[in-house]
This record gives C-alpha cells, structure tokens and sequence, in this order.
C-alpha cells in the first residue's frame, strides 16, 4: 500500500436505473460479392449499345424470330406484288416518255403548242425509234446468251428484270403501309396485322383519315386471344374508343363480345392509351364454370367471393363487406345461381346472419334455411307481412349497433365502423349480416294500404323504404343487402333504393333502358348494355362493381361469365355452413328453431327511416306544379281511378290547356288518348293521362328530393 490516505467514502445517494433496448452491429461491414467472369459478361451484353436489342433478353430474341419467319412467310407475295407494280410503273413511265409528255406539257404551258407541233413530232418518232433499237439489242443480247449459256441466260435475265421491277415498284408506286403505319416497333405477329387496325379504327371514326396509331406493346398470344396496346393520336382519348366499341368490333369483323377494350391506367397510362384483346372464339361458351368454393371447408366473409370469370380466363371476386349488390335480368338467364354465389361465401363463414327471402316460392333457396336466421318463402300476403317484420326488426338491430359502437374505445373501433374482429366477438353481437331477397318485386309490388306513423302508405313502398335504409345505413355495422329481380324497371324498383346500391350485376334483359336501370345512367353510352348479350349466354352478365372487381384490370364494368352451381352443390354448401356453425355456437334464428319475434319500439324505426315510407312522399315534399295540384285535386282517387281527362284536370285547375300540357310534358307526364265511357254508357276516345303515369312522376321527383336532402344530412 501506498502512504497516500484514501478519499474518504461519498454519502449514498439513489441511483436511476434505465434499460435500453439494443441490437449488437458488426463495426466492420460485409465484402462487397465479388461477380463472377460469367456474371460481368452478362451486364456488359444488357448495358453493351455495341449489342443488337434482339438479343438482349429471350424475349427480344422470341419477337425477333417471330418477325423473321413474318418476313420469310410474307416475303413472296410482297415479291410479286412489287414486280406487278413495277411493271405497271414502268410501262406507264414508258409511255409517257415516248409521247414526249414532258415537252407537250411545258408547250402548252407557254401556249407554243401550235408552234412546236413539228418538234413534238419529230422527238415522238425519235423515241419509238430509240423503243424499237432498245428492243432489238436486248433481243439480240438474249438470243445470243441463250445460244451461248442455254436456258440459264433466260433465267438469269428474267430474274435480273423481276429484281429491277420489285425495286422501281417500291420505290415509286407502292402500296399503302409501305411506310411504318404504327411507330415503335415495325410489325406485329403475322396474325394481326398492322394496317387492318389502323384502317378499323379509321372506319370506326375513332381516328381522322391522315392519323396513326403508336404500337406499345406488340401483339402476343394472351390465353385464348391477342393483346395489343396502342397510343392514339393526340387529343383523342380511350373513353371513345371504349364507348364505340361496338363500331369497332364492326371494323374488326368480329363480335363484340369478343373484343375488350380497356383504358391503361395509373404507372405507364394516359388518357390516350388502349389496351385490346381480341378473343380468338366465342369468350363465353364452353362447359360451365365450377364454383371454386365447392372445394373449401371455410370462407372468410371479409375476402373477396370468387363470382366468375371474364373473357380473358381471369378471375373475378366480388365484394361483399361495405357495399350492396343487385342482380337483374329477365327470367332463365342465371339470376338465382348468381345470387347463390356471393350467398355461399357467407354461408362458408359461421360467423354472419343471413336473412333470407324468397319470393319465387319453390326449393332454389330450400336448402338455406338450415343456416338462415330468419327465413321466409312465399309471395302471399303472410310471407310480405312476415319479410316487412324481419326488415323493421333489422332496422333496430342497425340504431341498436350503433348504439353499442359509440360507447367503444378507438382501440377496438377507430374509425365508426365495423372491423373484423368486431364482428366475431359474440360479446358485442355485431356479425356481418346479410339481407338476400329473391324476386323482391314480389314484395315491392305488394299494393297493401298500410299507415305507417299517421301517413297511409303501402305495404311494397314500406318495405322498399326498410331496405333503402339498411342499403345506405346499413354498410357501417356490417349490413349486407343483395337483391334479385326479374324485373328490372323504374316502377318496380324505385329510384331512392336503387340510388344506394353499391354493385350492380346485369344478366340479359330486353332493352337498354332496363340495363341502365341496373348498372346505372347512361351505362350505354359507355359501352356497356346487357341487352346486346346472346339468349345462348346462361349466367353471362356485366358487372358493375362497388370499387374495384379484383380482375387485374381497371375499369368502370366487366363482363362476367358466373361460376356455376347446381341445387345438390348448393345443398352441400349450405350443410357444410350448419356444421361450421354448431361447432362454433352460432347457430341462431330459425335455423336453431327460434321463431319468436324481437321486442322492438316501432317508432323510433319510423324516426330512423327520414322522411318517412316512399309511398307518403307526396305529402312529405313539396312537388313542382303543375303536377302538386293535380294530386291535390285527385286526392284518393289518384291510387283508384286508371285515367284522368285533360279537359277534367284543365276545368278544376282553371288553367289554358295548351300550356298545362307543356308543363306536365316537361315533368315527363305525356297525355295520351284513352277510352272512357261517357254519360250515357258510350266509349269515347278522349285526350288524358293514366293515373300510373302520375304516380310515376310523383314518386321519381319525391325520390330525388329526398336523395338529395339525404345526402345533405349525410354531409352534415
């Protein structure tokens, strides 16, 4: 020991202790790979200029050949046309030459043709005479050479002029699309050439006569059909050529259901790029489609349902979470079975309510009432009485969720709306539930006077009202409604109810109004109409989706073959739902054998639906004139009287008969002639209008107000 004397001890203190988390790095970093001889060969031959791009990639190299046998298996006939043209351009040269054409010309010019008439004359018999020695030399030559060498000379000379022609035929002459008709790349494959595109898109009016197309992608073989992308000219978009897609196919001479034409989108697109795909027969015949789901034990309700297949092969999932779906068309064209396929997908998955209705009355939706929580069958009154009750306690399941959702933490519920795990937890009671009704004019033509909250109303526009709500309310708390109806028009469906429907699903239906009503406004105009769609095309529709179909493409509407499902398949689908459900304890409902209806106040669910049923709204808004004071006039008599005169309307209004005309005219309430019986019992043909008619106008403009002070509130 040292004789230095030790500090003397500090006084203890607390010490703070922190624990870090931390990762050991390597302080020295890793070598860089050292690439081998082969490895920089290969970046010197992708980034060399000095090697031809034909070769770069298998690719490359598979177009490059691809062209090369093009240009080997064309090449004869463009040999023989070009010699054609040659001797045509030289004989016409010829001619003109020895008619001295030049010097006649630049004679008449000056106006010397009188005075140069015996020079041109002169140079004329110069020039035969300079014919006829070229003639003979040549003869000469010819027989010499054939004296000399034979046959060979002859070939040998033939072979010299046809090769002399070709050239003076390309060079001068010859033919349209000797210039590179599509920049980019020079040709596609020999399937699809490059000037019968650009001459149907010139005969469709999609591109002016001295317009070309730009060639983005070469044409390939993709699936069972060609695929091209193009640039179109300037200022012209890809909304066009999808609208006038059937001018196109037109041009092409083929069908339209074979031609696809999509707008490329997003990275790489523009508004002026078109991708096209040409099948190469019939997309849609063949053997049907199985459902693919037919193979699994459990769906997610949350993910996508595969729904069918388009015309390039690729799968189309719907779906179903967040949105509405609507199935039209006219009857035995596939509605059922396509209404059963997003229905499966949801039976597979134990933890959603079904609410199942079927208005046809027969066994196509028998076999879901094993899984249905509430399950009705029929069109007679009974079953219209019993689907409104379902409705309404529905209603107040929805005010009651969200009820429940707002006394959640953000943690649990962060945005107001249902999540996955909120509708498997069977402590909150907010599974995805889904509403499907078959044939649901059944219930929406139901002409019951009813008095819903002191306004009369009916039993059809009560409903229609319930399922309006669900559809737009309903989405947040994991309400699904999917509807299906053969007939698909403005007074079956109305306006308010289809406003809210999110998917739209078109089968065949007989004119284009009816698919508009079903895809949406003016849906025609942009190409799509299910009413052009073959009788012979079962389960063959177009798809509208809410959002994107995941199909790989972009665009507003698909063309969709379903899968398909027989009754014995559907049966297994829906036992296979039942056992997932009594393992996991979710059996409930009618499917459990529990009927009893649930206590629910009435009220409040006439509170909730706004503006009260569809069938008051007459009284509700205020209607334009006018068509207000004919319904106030009519009263009553409006839902019992089939035909109202003008002269009738016109005395009671006191107004001038030409300009009521005109205005209920501009209302879109046209008068028309109809027979009566007049007082003494006779018919008479008189100028009036059908109390339909009215009823129509009343409920289109009462849905539009309402629409729009709906989606009002919603902002607010």
């Amino acid at each position: 020991m040292n004789d230095k004397t030790a500090p003397a001890p500090a006084a203890p203190r607390e010490v703070e202790r922190h624990v870090f988390d931390a990762e050991l790095i390597d302080d020295v970093p890793d070598p860089e790979p050292q690439l081998t001889r082969k490895q920089r060969f290969m970046n010197w031959w992708l980034r060399s200029p000095r090697v031809p791009a034909a070769l770069k990639s298998r690719q490359a190299a598979k177009h490059t050949l691809m062209d090369g046998l093009s240009f080997l298996i064309r090449s004869p006939w463009w040999f023989v046309r070009s010699v054609v043209r040659g001797l045509v351009a030289a004989v016409r040269g010829w001619r003109q030459w020895v008619r001295v054409h030049d010097y006649r010309e630049a004679a008449e010019q000056s106006e010397k043709l009188a005075d140069k008439f015996v020079e041109i004359r002169e140079l004329t018999l110069f020039r035969w005479k300079v014919t006829g020695a070229v003639a003979l030399a040549a003869g000469a030559v010819l027989a010499v050479g054939y004296a000399v060498y034979g046959g060979h000379a002859m070939w040998a000379a033939a072979g010299v002029c046809a090769v002399a022609l070709a050239v003076y035929g390309r060079r001068k002459d010859g033919a349209p699309g000797r210039k590179p008709v599509l920049a980019g790349p020079r040709t596609l494959t020999w399937t699809m050439d490059p000037q019968i595109l650009v001459d149907a898109f010139r005969d469709a009016k999609l591109i002016g006569k001295d317009e070309s197309l730009r060639l983005v992608e070469r044409a390939a073989h993709d699936g069972s059909g060609w695929a091209v992308t193009v640039d179109l000219p300037a200022t012209r978009k890809a909304a066009d050529v999808i609208k006038h897609r059937e001018a196109l196919a037109s041009a092409l001479a083929v069908d339209e259901l074979q031609l696809i034409v999509e707008r490329v989108r997003g990275r790489g697109g523009h508004a002026g790029r078109v991708f096209l795909w040409v099948a190469d027969e019939d997309p849609y015949s063949g053997p049907a489609l199985r459902f693919p789901l037919l193979d699994m034990e459990y769906w997610d309700a949350w993910r996508a349902i595969p729904f069918g297949r388009d015309a390039r092969s690729r799968r189309i999932d719907l779906q179903l979470v967040w949105t509405s779906l609507i199935v039209g068309s006219i009857p035995r064209q596939g509605k059922t079975c396509a209404s059963r396929l997003p229905a499966a997908g949801l039976i597979l998955d134990p933890f959603t309510q079904l609410y199942i209705f079927d208005g046809k009355g027969g066994k196509d939706w028998q076999a879901a009432e094993a899984v249905a929580h509430r399950y009705v069958c029929g069109d007679e009154q009974e079953q219209a009485e019993a689907v409104r009750d379902h409705l309404v306690e529905l209603v107040a399941e929805v005010q009651a969720r969200f009820s429940r959702m707002s006394a959640l933490d953000d943690e649990i519920c962060p945005e107001s709306k249902i999540t996955p795990a909120i509708s498997r937890d069977r402590e909150l009671g907010m599974p995805i539930t889904a509403v499907i009704i078959d044939e649901v004019q059944v219930y929406l033509e139901n002409p019951t006077k009813e008095e819903i909250g002191g306004k009369k109303t009916t039993l059809g526009a009560y409903i229609a009202d319930l399922l309006t709500y669900l559809a737009r309310k309903g989405p947040a708390v994991g309400i699904v409604v999917i509807l299906a109806t053969q007939r698909p028009d403005s007074n079956t469906i109305p306006s308010r109810l289809r406003a809210v429907l999110g998917s739209r699903f078109a089968l065949r239906v007989m004119d284009w109004r009816d698919s508009n009503i079903v895809l949406g406004e003016q849906m025609n105009t942009r190409g799509f109409d299910a009413s052009t769609l073959l009788p012979s095309h079962k389960g063959v529709g177009i798809l509208r989706p809410d959002g994107e179909a995941e199909s790989g493409g972009d665009t507003v509407a698909v063309t969709v073959r379903t899968f398909y499902m027989d009754n014995a398949e559907w049966r297994s689908i829906c036992d296979r739902g039942r056992a997932l459900r009594e393992a996991a304890g979710t059996l409930s409902g009618h499917a459990a054998g529990d009927d009893r209806p649930r206590a629910i106040d009435r009220a409040a669910v006439v509170k909730a639906l706004g503006s009260g049923p569809g069938g008051s709204d007459r009284t509700l808004v205020e209607l334009p004139e006018p068509l207000a004071s004919v319904v106030d006039h009519l009263g009553d008599e409006l839902d019992q009287r089939e035909f109202v005169p003008s002269a009738e309307l016109t005395e009671a209004l006191e107004v001038e008969p030409g300009t009521f005309a005109k205005q209920m005219g501009q209302l879109e309430c046209r008068p028309t002639r109809h027979r009566i019986p007049d007082e003494t019992g006779e018919l008479r043909r008189v100028r009036g209008y059908f109390t339909a008619d009215i009823r129509a106008a009343v409920d289109r403009i009462s849905d539009e107000i309402s629409s729009a002070r709906e989606s009002e509130a919603d902002q607010q």
